[in-house]
């Protein structure tokens, strides 16, 4: 049975969720601080993480933060408060999705489901996943990201973004395109997810000096990734 961690110190909430979770096959181990979850999380092996921001001693961003430093496991966040700034910094510290309170169970656990299928549906690992060309190297296997034998420090989606990207250098790329391939046709949000995700990631590869690749935005379309000798 698929482990699950409910972090969210909302003690009817937790139990809801468990309910539910339970429902859907899941093992359910629960946490009400942010340093509880971190203990909690480093004591098994987790499936998905369900993680709500406020709660005392450590936030969700951090434990966010913190378990994404370590594993690749699916993280959704919980919110309270759906201000725009903070669903991106949830994206941006490594999270797969967000979800903001009110929300029904049931639509948890649609999301909960919709990330696995996702991952089910992942290439495998037999296959080298490396990218290396010029002086850009990307090896999704490990979410290692480096221009010339500098490592460049991307979150898992910022990877698997300039993954997509260069693997199909020259190929426009919608941001609709994108979202179903790297949030999947269930995700909630709206495009508006991939540019704060392209802005993010050319920011952290333009502080480093490179080879003329680029990401390139093609206006009322979306992005491409051009190299060096297709670029005029």
């Amino acid at each position: 049975m698929p482990n699950l961690l409910i972090a969210d110190d909302n003690q009817q909430i937790a139990s809801i969720l468990t309910e539910y979770a339970k429902k859907e096959g899941f093992t359910v181990f629960r946490a009400y601080t942010g340093e509880e979850a971190l203990r909690v999380f480093g004591s098994e092996k987790f499936d998905m993480v369900l993680l709500d921001v406020m709660m005392p001693e450590k936030d969700g961003f951090e434990v966010c933060r913190e378990i994404r430093a370590q594993s690749d496991v699916p993280i959704i966040i919980i919110t309270a408060r759906g201000e725009d700034f903070e669903r991106i910094m949830g994206l941006d510290i490594g999270a797969d999705d967000y979800i903001v309170k009110p929300f029904s169970p049931g639509e948890v656990m649609a999301r909960v489901r919709a990330i696995l299928r996702r991952l089910e549906r992942a290439p495998g690992a037999k296959a080298a996943r490396l990218y290396q060309r010029g002086d850009l190297t990307v090896d999704l296997d490990h979410f290692i990201t480096k221009v010339g034998e500098k490592p460049v420090a991307l979150t898992k989606k910022e990877t698997e973004l300039l993954w997509t990207l260069v693997n199909s250098p020259g190929r426009v790329f919608t941001r609709d395109n994108l979202l179903d391939l790297l949030w999947g046709s269930d995700y909630y949000g709206d495009n508006r997810t991939v540019d704060s995700h392209i802005k993010r990631l050319r920011q952290k590869l333009d502080a480093v000096p490179h080879a003329p690749w680029e990401i390139k935005t093609i206006w009322g379309v979306g992005y491409r990734f051009d190299e060096e000798e297709n670029l005029s």
